[in-house]
């Protein structure tokens, strides 16, 4: 059994070993404590049979005393106890949480993919907050019922050891009921657990599509689905305080069943004199100090049960490594940047690559989940050149871009950086070299300023209205009452999709990077106002390599190459001009969005 609970906890070692000397002297203050706990039965016997003698006024001051100081002085180890040991657990607890956010920050985006947000959550606050219960009274409590139990066993076997024996005659019998119980507790606290993890999931889901919900009126179907879950979370937890309601029952009888037998035999050995009346209610006194530490007990165990379940949980998540990683010898990236003025006057010049990246694609082949998605993609960038990727829906479009920043890992020795394989630079600055604006816009809860600056350690404001104006969010930002300290809301809900996808744009405009891809950026914005930030996105494309990927032609048709992409595959490639005359689904799209045109001015 004490095998089995130190490899449940040991993945907890590491994050206590920073605390082995704060835990010294907690256990050393728990000692203290103990030891003026063990003198009140004492101090209480020897006072009883001193009255017996005729006791002085004097010396019954002196044994009130001797209480009074040993209360006090209990009191105050008790209190540094506490403040050190479940101080710990709050800095375990930190250090933990800070782990498992920084572990859930380098797993690969397939594991977000396949596990819902909401358990995430769920394991990061409520199995979190049961280990950090294990970790504090868990461990203070266990070792106090240890040190008092020892010690009182010691003295009560000096008052009589065969009280003591009939004191502990039951033990068994607890140690049995203890173990049947935690295996029930560990087992139905795992169920909890899973059901809050798929409660907060629904939650969470429910909340962020409520826009949805209500546009299709489904709010009592969602509110049922919500209730239903609700009501399982409830019936499980019924089923946890069934088994614990009939725990302490249980050792409340035997408890009572000890006093019982010490009261009959005991009482007998004081008529016969074996031992004095003081000694026996000290041994009774004693015997009620350990009803506590028994209470404790089953305490204990059911700390134990519910954080060694949620350390498990948690485990799951550490033991998960990341699916793409830095190598074992990266390659050095140094800087390489030119301070290159953009037109404008009055306004501050944006620092630009002194040159884009060159990007290769051998012979690329990408499988998702055993899906193929692309094949035989062999394609070069120049550095500094635009490359325009066209194609129907599900072509591969967003896989193909997603591939260079290593958001999915490309098969070895297919993409190339510079003529370095992707996979020698580290992760941290190959993406410091790569400013990607991905198809589905996402934007924090923070204000305009921020989410613009995201990308970059320090900005000034002239720098981010620059970036702003050039993404043609500027006029926006300043109809707003606050201007960039707007609150854009959870999502940038408050935003509509356009100014979404245009503070977007200026987050990648304002990182300066060598490579920037644009992925269906602008599907959500006007055709005038496209037209707007296309104008001004030439100056920020020169020099740089650029990636963009549209269903319209009027944002690609200045791109160096254009590419079509269907099933996976390139079945077309030239500039825009090339294209129209020996092409085939690219002059077919380019009529169509005439066509769309005429008909708006229409």
């Amino acid at each position: 059994m004490m095998k089995s609970l130190i490899q449940r906890v040991q993945p907890l070692f590491p994050f206590l070993w920073p605390y082995r000397g704060r835990y010294g002297v907690g256990l050393l203050a728990l000692v203290g404590e103990v030891a003026f706990w063990v003198a009140v039965p004492q101090i209480i016997g020897r006072g009883i049979d001193d009255l017996q003698k005729g006791v002085t006024a004097d010396k019954l001051t002196l044994y009130v005393g001797l209480l009074i100081g040993a209360v006090l002085c209990k009191a105050f180890f008790l209190f540094w106890t506490r403040m050190i040991l479940i101080g710990i657990s709050r800095d375990a607890e930190f250090d933990l949480r800070n782990e498992l956010y920084l572990h859930l920050s380098r797993l690969s985006l397939r594991y977000f993919q396949r596990h819902r947000t909401g358990d995430l959550m769920s394991r990061a606050t409520n199995d979190l907050n049961a280990v950090r219960m294990l970790l504090g009274p868990g461990i203070m409590y266990s070792a106090r019922t240890l040190i008092l139990m020892t010690a009182a066993i010691a003295i009560l076997i000096q008052i009589s050891a065969k009280l003591t024996f009939y004191c502990f005659v039951l033990v068994p019998v607890v140690a049995v009921i203890v173990s049947y119980f935690g295996r029930q507790v560990h087992h139905r606290f795992e169920m909890i657990q899973a059901m809050m993890s798929t409660l907060s999931a629904k939650v969470q889901e429910s909340v962020a599509g409520m826009r949805v919900i209500r546009a299709y009126a489904k709010e009592e179907m969602d509110l049922r689905r919500f209730q239903e879950l609700n009501a399982e979370y409830v019936e499980r937890n019924r089923k946890l305080i069934g088994v614990w309601g009939m725990f302490y029952p249980a050792l409340e009888v035997l408890m009572g069943l000890t006093y019982v037998i010490v009261l009959w035999l005991g009482g007998r050995e004081v008529i016969s004199g074996q031992i004095s009346i003081g000694s026996f209610v000290a041994f009774n006194v004693y015997m009620g100090q350990l009803a506590w530490p028994m209470i404790a007990l089953g305490w204990v165990v059911n700390l134990y049960q519910r954080g060694t379940a949620s350390l498990a949980r948690l485990n799951e998540i550490f033991a998960t490594e990341p699916e793409i990683a830095d190598p074992p010898t990266p390659v050095i990236v140094g800087p390489r940047k030119l301070a290159v003025a953009i037109p404008g006057d009055g306004h501050r010049s944006i620092e630009q690559a002194a040159a884009g990246i060159e990007i290769e694609f051998r012979n690329l082949n990408f499988a998702y989940n055993g899906l193929p998605i692309l094949r035989s993609i062999q394609l070069t960038i120049p550095a500094g050149n635009t490359l325009a990727i066209v194609g129907p829906t599900g072509s591969g479009k967003s896989t193909l871009a997603s591939l260079i920043p290593r958001l999915f890992d490309s098969p070895p020795g297919t993409l190339y950086l510079d003529g370095v394989d992707v996979r020698h630079y580290r992760l941290q600055d190959l993406r410091r070299m790569i400013g990607f604006v991905p198809q589905e816009t996402f934007l924090f809860s923070d204000t305009i300023r921020g989410n613009i600056a995201f990308g970059v350690d320090q900005a000034t404001e002239e720098e981010i209205r620059r970036a702003a104006e050039i993404a043609e969010l500027l006029p926006d930002i300043e109809d707003f009452p606050l201007g960039l300290g707007t609150i854009v809301g959870e999502r940038g809900i408050t935003l509509s999709g356009g100014q979404k996808q245009r503070a977007a744009i200026a987050r990648a405009i304002l990182r300066s990077p060598q490579i920037l891809i644009l992925d269906d950026a602008l599907s959500s914005v006007d055709t005038y106002t496209e037209e707007k930030i296309l104008t001004r996105l030439r100056n920020i494309l020169r020099g740089r390599t650029a990636i963009l990927i549209s269903h319209r032609v009027s944002t690609i048709r200045d791109a160096d190459l254009i590419v079509v992409l269907h099933e996976g595959a390139i079945v077309e490639r030239g500039t825009h001009e090339e294209l129209l005359e020996q092409g085939s689904y690219y002059p077919e799209l380019y009529q169509k969005q005439l066509l769309e045109e005429e008909l708006e001015r229409a």
